[in-house]
């Protein structure tokens, strides 16, 4: 069954698109988080960051660059969060990949909060770390 994203893309569902080419959209977010909250959505279906294809990815993060000048021109906001959220876990609501441009005018419109562990790891646990990463590439 099509998700909400496949069915914008077909066009069966309208949406404000602000960008389209042969392998991805992008188009207002309903919710405007901020002004010009924009996601950026391949156009086949991937459920999230680990089923893309590097080479969309690298054309995605293109459009997301070039979509992101755009808005700072257009919109002039102090700054902005590039945000994808992959699985249940990250808050993923809708399981085609995408993500979110979103522009930035004040500090406390939206809050991440990341908790930091830096006084708690020992040098090796960094170590440790870094070798599983480069062992799994």
């Amino acid at each position: 069954m099509p998700n909400i994203f496949s069915k914008i893309i077909a066009k069966e569902i309208p949406a404000h698109f602000v960008y389209e080419d042969d392998y991805v959209v992008a188009f207002l977010d309903i919710s405007q988080a901020t002004k010009g909250h924009t996601l950026v959505v391949p156009k086949q279906e991937y459920t999230d960051i680990f089923e893309v294809p590097e080479e969309l990815s690298a054309h995605l993060f293109k459009v997301v660059t070039l979509l992101s000048k755009a808005i700072k021109k257009a919109f002039n906001p102090q700054g902005l969060n590039i945000l994808g959220n992959n699985g249940e876990a990250a808050g993923q609501t809708v399981f085609h990949f995408h993500l979110h441009i979103i522009p930035r005018y004040e500090k406390s419109e939206i809050t991440f909060s990341l908790k930091n562990n830096m006084g708690s790891l020992s040098t090796e646990d960094y170590r440790e770390r870094a070798k599983l990463i480069k062992a799994a590439l």
